[in-house]
């Protein structure tokens, strides 16, 4: 797995670099002594697994994982155990408090590996529609007639080629990702998913549909390097 490792103090990333050396299946691409040197790395490289310290100056470890669209697994690693439940809640590997035994590093360094394994298996093979809740009622949605999703607030609305009126649930931007194949719907902005199939052009801060314009924010640009690259 490849790895990055974050910790303000010299001392605690010397030691942290020597144990990650130590696992065979990790290999330390960088270690880094704040969050914005990891960002630079980040976005150049792929990274399979962060050992992320918390109280750093500037942004902190948890600020930090909270502006990644895309967070890699992630260990924390800490002096401060008050900030267990929030890391948990980021759905992070393990929580480490300092000072952190070999043995105990090891292990969170298997439950790692253990969760990247699972997600390297193939998934399977993906339903062509789901079901969601409008007006108590379960309505059938088509992926392939889905041109784009719309957030507005705690609702959305799947804008649909069939029909002129959307589909409109109660669902969160994030649970209707989950539902949508990555290789099929792309995020462009906090508010809007776009079917990648239907985009006709791509502007600085616009993706195009046809005539329709949707907005495309500088956090989500990433996200369409996949579009524009796919063979």
């Amino acid at each position: 797995m490849q790895c990055l490792a974050i910790d303000d103090e010299k001392l605690v990333l010397d030691l942290l670099e020597d144990n990650i050396r130590q696992v065979p299946f990790l290999h330390l691409v960088k270690a880094c002594r704040n969050a914005m040197e990891a960002t630079a790395v980040l976005q150049s490289t792929p990274i399979d697994l962060l050992f992320l310290d918390i109280q750093m100056p500037g942004l902190s470890g948890l600020q930090f994982l909270q502006t990644l669209p895309h967070p890699p697994m992630t260990i924390l690693i800490t002096a401060y155990e008050q900030y267990a439940l929030e890391g948990y809640n980021l759905n992070v590997v393990d929580y480490l408090l300092k000072p952190v035994s070999f043995e105990r590093f090891l292990k969170a360094c298997n439950k790692a590996q253990e969760r990247f394994r699972w997600q390297q298996q193939p998934a399977p093979e993906a339903a062509d529609h789901f079901f969601v809740n409008v007006e108590y009622t379960l309505v059938k949605v088509v992926l392939s007639d889905i041109l784009y999703v719309e957030g507005l607030k705690d609702y959305i609305k799947i804008h649909v080629a069939s029909s002129k009126k959307p589909v409109i649930t109660r669902m969160s931007m994030k649970a209707i990702e989950e539902k949508l194949p990555s290789s099929r719907f792309v995020r462009t902005h906090k508010s809007f998913i776009i079917s990648a199939s239907r985009i006709t052009s791509i502007k600085r801060d616009l993706v195009c549909m046809g005539e329709l314009e949707l907005p495309l924010s500088e956090f989500y640009k990433s996200n369409l390097d996949r579009v524009i690259n796919r063979p």
